[in-house]
């Protein structure tokens, strides 16, 4: 894992026994997140458009149902249940603006981000209902992002899916209610991630003048929160959306 910044003590977790998933979880958010669930104790199951690395990991294009709902059953074969699901697979696109928008890309852009989160949380719910039934550790924490809520000029098919993923988090997090599932979401400003590639560097610097801070946010901020988001700590918390953006939220 990444170091986190300086001045404070982290928390520690004990995720002995849980098993969790982790989709875009061989590099950027998802792969500090993985690291901080193993870190914690949880066995790991990683998702990724990459080549599998390892026994734990599947190469699964998130955007195409009938290969996530075939993942989702092999992977609750071999570790025998699925307790926390994190939806970290993102693409970003290009930064132009709307009407010079290829609309290929920007469905494509919409299909990975907001259409991959709907088709992991449907193949991995019934999964999670026969673990933790009564059990109240079941987990879905969805990385969306600012952009989400502000809507980010120039990145209107990013700001559409994660404003969708939003939605998404609230509507399944009321449907899940009585369950021992709670489904959250973490909404970052700007994370030093490959992701950034994407974009233009103007774009980013936008992005990092807008901090309060002045900084970007780094991914082992983002794996803290959603360690937490997974603890036993966060029980009364559900559909809620959790702001990382380093003072830049307005809202």
């Amino acid at each position: 894992m990444s170091a986190s910044p300086a001045g404070y003590g982290r928390a520690r977790y004990d995720f002995a026994g849980s098993v969790a998933l982790v989709t875009g979880g061989a590099s950027g958010i998802g792969a500090e997140v993985a690291a901080q669930l193993r870190h914690s104790g949880a066995r790991v199951a990683v998702w990724d458009m990459a080549e599998p690395a390892g026994d734990d990991a599947w190469q699964v294009d998130v955007t195409d149902g009938a290969i996530v709902q075939r993942a989702a059953h092999e992977a609750a074969a071999r570790f025998g249940r699925i307790d926390f699901v994190v939806n970290s697979a993102g693409f970003a696109g290009p930064t132009m603006a709307l009407d010079a928008y290829d609309p290929a890309v920007w469905r494509r852009i919409v299909d990975v981000n907001l259409v991959g989160t709907f088709n992991v949380c449907r193949a991995v719910v019934p999964h999670m209902r026969a673990a933790n039934e009564g059990a109240g550790a079941g987990r879905i924490v969805n990385i969306a992002s600012l952009a989400g809520k502000e809507g980010t000029p120039d990145a209107s098919a990013y700001s559409a899916a994660k404003a969708g993923v939003l939605a998404l988090t609230k509507s399944l997090g009321k449907e899940l209610a009585t369950t021992s599932i709670l489904v959250n979401a973490i909404a970052p400003a700007a994370v030093r991630t490959p992701i950034l590639a994407q974009m233009s560097p103007a774009h980013v610097q936008t992005m990092i003048g807008k901090s309060p801070m002045r900084r970007l946010g780094e991914s082992s901020e983002v794996a803290e929160m959603v360690a937490w988001l997974c603890s036993g700590s966060c029980s009364f918390n559900t559909g809620a959306v959790f702001d990382l953006s380093g003072g830049r939220a307005t809202y």
